[in-house]
């Protein structure tokens, strides 16, 4: 998703009032339907004459076009696509409001295979604490079958106040199904960690592409290059993605200034190209570190630095999200979530269901995976450790 907090297009759309009305593309502009457009929805309104008239329960109009308007995106059949009502779209905001923090499960998800999948769990969250992994599969939300067609439902249904239980029913290879049962709570989020490993070795990891993650990855990037950082490890691993805008930022600090990072194609086939800005760390020994749960502005990065050759990518593949997102003012404290366009890496590839391959593909071991985390026994960081000390030499 881009940019989360800020819209990148404001557009009004007025959809099913008391004439039938649809608003497309990005102007501020409403376009009024033909007769024969209008004509085409007049059965949502035989519907619902023959439901006040036979309908043995309560009505209520605002519902009905809730309803038909949901209807609509759920048709798309695409899970990114999605109508958020007045309290959805307050949860949604106040998640990704305040000063990096929010209460919640702590996990981040999309869909894959029609299902809806673990991304990552943040560190020290609910979810981290009882062991959730990316790559689980949620199956049920407090007893509710989920699918991927229905990722926000399933999102909306984990958020809540501190100390709602919220139980997940959840499959995980080679261990088969599970229930977890977890208590929402105020999750912190460091999106940007940093530390010199050796006199000449940085590590860095990023969490999450905020709108505030460019600004802290430079000020630490800096500061392990003040310390005599020579070459990097980029830890990417269990990034979900985030905004457009940053990550094409920090993309730069690798990427020769005017190189394109990513270039973004519409339903009408415009085409934008995101460059880089420069930055201090162009030539830089790299080795980027991923796995299934580097998804979205995060494979952006990857993508651009496997194209470009100017780094390693170490792991196992990513996500395979290549689909970009706006937020649409809908009026009323509501707002249309809306697909707009692919990405595409600088060689023109679209990885959407793909993923981006390693150059080095190292599996992390499932046994692992159920330990506390020790960054002596990670194969993945060793083997990036060993490549960054070979491009130092």
């Amino acid at each position: 998703m881009t940019n989360k907090k800020k819209w990148l297009t404001w557009t009004v759309v007025l959809l099913i009032i008391t004439n039938v009305f649809t608003a497309f593309a990005f102007s501020s502009l409403v376009s009024i339907p033909s007769d024969s457009e209008v004509a085409k929805f007049s059965k949502l309104f035989y519907i619902r004459d023959k439901l006040y008239k036979y309908y043995d329960g309560n009505i209520n109009d605002d519902t009905l076009v809730e309803g038909a308007i949901k209807g609509m995106t759920a048709s798309l059949k695409d899970p990114y696509t999605v109508f958020m009502n007045k309290k959805e779209y307050k949860e949604f905001s106040s998640e990704i409001e305040g000063d990096h923090s929010y209460v919640g499960i702590g996990i981040q998800v999309g869909v894959k295979d029609n299902n809806v999948v673990i991304i990552s769990a943040f560190d020290k969250s609910p979810a981290k604490k009882a062991g959730i992994m990316n790559g689980d599969i949620i199956e049920k939300v407090n007893g509710v079958a989920i699918t991927g067609k229905e990722l926000e439902k399933a999102i909306s249904m984990m958020k809540g106040k501190i100390g709602r239980e919220v139980k997940l029913t959840l499959y995980r290879k080679n261990k088969g199904e599970f229930n977890v049962t977890l208590k929402a709570d105020k999750v912190e989020l460091v999106n940007v960690k940093g530390e010199m490993l050796d006199k000449k070795t940085g590590y860095m990891q990023i969490s999450m592409f905020d709108e505030n993650t460019s600004k802290d990855f430079n000020e630490k990037l800096k500061e392990l290059k003040d310390k005599g950082m020579k070459g990097l490890i980029l830890d990417l691993r269990g990034n979900p993605g985030g905004s457009l805008k940053t990550c094409v930022e920090v993309a730069s600090n690798f990427i020769p200034k005017k190189a394109v990072i990513v270039s973004t194609v519409d339903k009408n086939k415009r085409k934008i190209e995101y460059t880089s800005e420069g930055g201090m760390a162009i030539k830089m020994p790299l080795v980027v570190l991923t796995n299934g749960g580097t998804a979205s502005a995060s494979e952006i990065v990857s993508g651009a630095v496997k194209d470009y050759k100017i780094g390693t990518l170490v792991g196992e593949k990513t996500f395979g999200k290549g689909v970009v997102q706006t937020m649409l003012d809908t009026k009323d404290n509501t707002a249309l979530k809306v697909t707009i366009a692919k990405y595409y890496t600088p060689s023109g590839k679209n990885i959407h269901h793909i993923g981006i391959k390693p150059d080095v593909e190292v599996k992390y071991p499932e046994k692992l995976k159920e330990q506390i985390y020790d960054r002596e026994k990670d194969p993945q960081f060793n083997k990036a450790l060993q490549i960054i000390k070979d491009k130092l030499k």
